[in-house]
C-alpha cells in the first residue's frame, strides 16, 4: 500500500500488505481481547474512552498534519475533525450506560426485560475523506457496547489508520481489542467470512455498499451502510439569501467538497434564482485554494489525480449536455491534485451534474417554479443521505423537512452534518443503519428478551 502526498504528488511511504496467517494472529487476539472486555463495567469503558479523547486532544495538530500530507485536507478542518472525534468519545463514555441500561416490561411473567449485549467483533470498512472522524465515529459507540473493532481503512491513509490504533493502545485498551489491518479491497470478503466476524460497518461508495452488503447477507452478518449522497438545498423566496449562500457555499467546499453529506445541489425557486446565483457565485470566488498547511488556505487538494479525473470528466460533459459554467471546470497547471471552486448553472435533469455525485468542489444550480417543484426536484435522485432548505418561516421549513424530503438527515437553515448526539444515516441508495446517538449504539448489540417466571 502506498500513500501519496496529493499537494506534490510526492510518495510518502509503502506498507506491505497483511499476510492471512497475521491477519488471523490478530482476529484470533481480538477475540480473546473481547472476551474480557464484554464483562468490563460502562465506568470501565468509560475511563479508557476518555483517555482517548485526551490523546487526541493533546496531538491534534500533529493528527491534523497527517491528514493533510495524506488526503490534502486544510490544517484548520483537520483540527476541527480531532475536536469531533474527542466529542465523540466523550460522549459514548458518559451515555453509554444510560443507553443501555436494561429495560423492564410489563408481561404476564414475574419478571421480563430487554437486555442489551455485545456481539462480538465489528469490522470497520473505512474511507479516506475524513480518515480521523469516520473511524471515530464507528468505534467509539461500538467499543462502548463492548464489542471489539478491526478497521480496514482506505489504502491512501494508512498512516491515519496506525495512529489512531496507537491512540487507543495508548489509552489503555486491552490489546487487540481495536486492531488495524493493512490489506487491499479485495480481501475484504475475506475477514467478512471469518467467523469471528460478527457485523459490518462501512462507509463509502454505493457500489462498495452493495458489494459489501449482498456477501454479509450471505453469510448472515448485519450490515451498516453509509454511502454516497447528492444533498439538495432548497432556497425559497422568503430566504435570508446572504446566509443561505454563505452556508451553501461553506457546505459544498468543506473537506474540498469531497463529502458525503456536503450540499451538491441548490434549487432555487425563479423569484430569487438569479440573485442567490450571483451570491453563490462571488462567494465561490472568494475562496482561497493551495497547499493544506498554508495558512488562510480552505480549499486544498482533491484526495487523488484519479478523483480529478473523474470529477472534471462530470463537469465536461454536464457543459456538453447544455449547462453553463459560470466559475472555474478548468484543471490548474502545476502539481497536485488541485480542482478549482466550480459552479454550473441551468442544470436540467438528465445531466451529470443532475443524476451523479460530484465529489468535490463543484455546485449545481437548478432554477425551479415553486416549492412543489423544489421538493420534487430535491426528491428525484437515487440518493437520500441529507436536505436542506431555507426559510425565514421556520414552521414552513419544519414541514418541508419532516413531510416533504426523503433522506436520513433534514435542516433548516443551516447544512447538513453529523452530531454524536443526533442519529445519522440515509435511505435508498444512501444506504441503511444509523450511527450516533442511542441509535448508533445499538446497531451492534443482541437486544435480548428476558422472561421469568
Amino acid at each position: 500500500m502506498q500513500t501519496t502526498d496529493p499537494t506534490t504528488g510526492e510518495k510518502i511511504k509503502s506498507y506491505p500488505e497483511f499476510s492471512l496467517p497475521r491477519i488471523n494472529g490478530i482476529l484470533n487476539h481480538a477475540e480473546k481481547s473481547f472476551q474480557s472486555w464484554r464483562g468490563a463495567s460502562f465506568k470501565e469503558r468509560g475511563l479508557l474512552m476518555k483517555k482517548a479523547a485526551e490523546i487526541l486532544r493533546k496531538d491534534k495538530d500533529q493528527y491534523a498534519r497527517l491528514m493533510a500530507r495524506e488526503m490534502g485536507k486544510p490544517l484548520m478542518q483537520g483540527q476541527g475533525e480531532i475536536e469531533k472525534c474527542a466529542f465523540v468519545c466523550d460522549f459514548y463514555a458518559e451515555h453509554a450506560e444510560f443507553f443501555l441500561t436494561p429495560e423492564p416490561v410489563r408481561t404476564e411473567a414475574s419478571k421480563s426485560f430487554v437486555a442489551y449485549e455485545p456481539l462480538g467483533i465489528v469490522l470497520a470498512v473505512m474511507p479516506w475523506n475524513f480518515p480521523f472522524w469516520q473511524v471515530f465515529r464507528c468505534a467509539a459507540p461500538t467499543l462502548m457496547a463492548g464489542n471489539a473493532v478491526i478497521l480496514k481503512h482506505a489504502s491512501n491513509v494508512c498512516g491515519c489508520a496506525l495512529a489512531i490504533e496507537k491512540i487507543f493502545k495508548d489509552a489503555g485498551f486491552p490489546p487487540a481489542l481495536f486492531s488495524n489491518v493493512i490489506i487491499s479491497s479485495s480481501k475484504v470478503k475475506v475477514l467478512i467470512d471469518h467467523p469471528f466476524i460478527k457485523a459490518v460497518s462501512l462507509t463509502g461508495s454505493t457500489g462498495a455498499g452493495k458489494s459489501i452488503a449482498t456477501h454479509a447477507g450471505a453469510v448472515l452478518k448485519k450490515t451498516v451502510l453509509e454511502l454516497g449522497g447528492s444533498d439538495p438545498y432548497i432556497i425559497l423566496e422568503d430566504a435570508d439569501l446572504e446566509s443561505a449562500a454563505e452556508i451553501c457555499v461553506n457546505s459544498r467546499l468543506i473537506n474540498g467538497g469531497q463529502s458525503c453529506i456536503s450540499a451538491k445541489r441548490f434549487i432555487a425557486v425563479a423569484s430569487v434564482f438569479k440573485e442567490f446565483e450571483e451570491r453563490f457565485t462571488a462567494r465561490m470566488q472568494m475562496q482561497r485554494m493551495g497547499p493544506p498547511l498554508h495558512e488562510g488556505v480552505n480549499l486544498g487538494p482533491l484526495a487523488r489525480h484519479d478523483l480529478r479525473v473523474q470529477l472534471h470528466r462530470q463537469v465536461d460533459k454536464s457543459v456538453k449536455q447544455g449547462a453553463k459554467l459560470l466559475l472555474g471546470g478548468a484543471i490548474p497547471l502545476g502539481p497536485g491534485a488541485f480542482y478549482p471552486p466550480t459552479v454550473l448553472t441551468r442544470v436540467r435533469p438528465g445531466m451529470a451534474a443532475y443524476q451523479e455525485e460530484l465529489f468535490g468542489p463543484v455546485a449545481a444550480l437548478i432554477e425551479v417554479a415553486d416549492e412543489q417543484e423544489a421538493i420534487r426536484t430535491a426528491n428525484d435522485t437515487v440518493f437520500g443521505l441529507g436536505a436542506a432548505v431555507f426559510t425565514r418561516d421556520t414552521k414552513r421549513g419544519e414541514r418541508i423537512a419532516v413531510q416533504e424530503l426523503q433522506a436520513g438527515g433534514c435542516f433548516v437553515n443551516d447544512s447538513v452534518k453529523s452530531d454524536p448526539r443526533l442519529p445519522f444515516g440515509g435511505i435508498k441508495e444512501s444506504g441503511y443503519g444509523r450511527e450516533l446517538a442511542e441509535s448508533g449504539i445499538k446497531e451492534f448489540i443482541n437486544v435480548k428478551t428476558v422472561y421469568i417466571k
